[in-house]
């Protein structure tokens, strides 16, 4: 079937997206690296991951009641602009030496935060602004058009520029934080917000989201299979400075080229999704990217190699992106559009319930064993996910096909 046009407005959302994608993978080797320089201490540098994990649990569904709620362009443009000010402000800290682990944690909590907004907005809106039919087509190309303005332009020059001046990365996260909410702003066709202040309260309406989730059986199960397997990559990304620059030996200035492997990973598996979907079914597909993405990660506890752990680490971010498309897209098809943020914001939410475990596990751990050890431990746990998740989601592979099945090829 051929892929319905996706217009001016997904152009500039899909524009929106890529720059501050860009500009986040500038922010966010960058942020390690500072932790870093500051202390060798794992558990400092898992606090920062850790503060930029909690927003989403503590604020995500009312970030999505609020998105049913506000004109979701103009919500877009306020929070990316509020960043901008919030980047600019640590750049400032570092420029002057005052940037200490306190304020990265400050920091990285305040983006969060703001980011559970954005993300509910920006995961509503986009029904609007595509037909039903091209949600794949379309999700598959923001994770694309991002993991290149990551991978090929952000990460590689992130090392290189903190290297330089450490102010510089968060100087341009700022920028093109700004640059997003003009970007947003430009919409014309924003999603009008479909219920209105005064209906209920707040906190009702933003649970009724989690409600919608847990009655759908296919949403819940994968969330559950995602809040697991996030223990373990949440763990991953807490000690992977550590881990890079210790075990894998990468050098400091190329951290980000190591950094943006992951992130070329992730284009290929944004390209490959709905075509894995189509082929093998949705279900099907999420399976087959568990079982991949252990084998990866054990390869990537098996290595002391640059090289290797680049390639392996590559390899599980495949599975990351093929995952986060399909499980969008079937959301964001089979929602009822006046609860598109609520249930984004519980999807988000349940997938992300065991991060800040993961992190703080991972910390731990590596300050009483070294985070060698903690590669191995990770894989482990990861396993016995993909072992628990291959039967629940087995058993609802026919109900899936006949609701999730992707209509178009990419």
């Amino acid at each position: 079937m051929t892929v319905p046009a996706l217009g001016r407005d997904y152009r500039l959302l899909w524009s929106a997206a890529v720059a501050s994608r860009f500009g986040d993978a500038l922010r966010t080797p960058a942020l390690a690296l500072l932790a870093a320089t500051l202390t060798r201490d794992p558990r400092a540098i898992a606090a920062v991951t850790v503060a930029g994990q909690l927003p989403p649990l503590l604020l995500g569904l009312l970030g999505g009641a609020y998105a049913d709620r506000w004109d979701r362009r103009r919500t877009m443009a306020a929070v990316d602009g509020a960043r901008a000010v919030v980047v600019a402000a640590l750049a400032v800290l570092v420029i002057t030496g005052q940037a200490g682990v306190g304020a990265l944690v400050a920091v990285a909590f305040l983006l969060a935060a703001l980011g559970t907004l954005f993300d509910a907005a920006s995961f509503a809106v986009l029904p609007s602004l595509v037909p039903p039919a091209a949600l794949p087509t379309a999700n598959g190309r923001l994770q694309a058009g991002t993991a290149v303005a990551g991978g090929f332009l952000g990460a590689p020059l992130a090392g290189l520029l903190f290297a330089l001046a450490a102010p510089l990365p968060f100087a341009l996260d700022a920028l093109t934080f700004a640059l997003a909410a003009l970007l947003a702003l430009a919409l014309a066709a924003p999603a009008p917000a479909p219920t209105p202040g005064g209906r209920g309260s707040v906190w009702g309406e933003a649970w009724a989201g989690m409600r919608w989730v847990r009655g759908d059986r296919v949403l819940w199960r994968i969330g559950l299979a995602a809040a697991g397997s996030n223990l373990a990559i949440s763990g991953l990304m807490a000690v992977l400075v550590l881990y890079a620059l210790e075990v894998l030996r990468v050098p400091p200035a190329a951290y980000g080229l190591f950094a943006a492997g992951a992130v070329v990973g992730g284009l290929v598996g944004a390209l490959a999704a709905g075509r894995m979907a189509e082929r093998f079914g949705t279900l099907p597909a999420l399976r087959g990217v568990l079982l991949g993405q252990t084998v990866a990660l054990i390869g990537f506890a098996l290595a002391r190699h640059p090289l290797v752990g680049g390639i392996a680490l590559a390899c599980f971010a495949v599975g990351t992106t093929v995952w986060n498309s399909l499980w969008s897209a079937y959301g964001q098809r089979h929602v009822p559009p006046e609860l598109l943020g609520r249930v984004g914001a519980a999807q988000r939410m349940l997938g992300l319930a065991g991060a800040p475990v993961g992190a703080a596990l991972a910390g731990l751990a590596g300050k009483a064993y070294g985070v060698a050890p903690v590669g191995w431990a990770l894989a482990v746990v990861f396993a016995l996910v993909t072992a628990a998740a291959w039967r629940t989601l087995r058993g609802t592979t026919e109900h899936a096909e006949r609701r999730a099945e992707p209509a178009v090829r990419i």
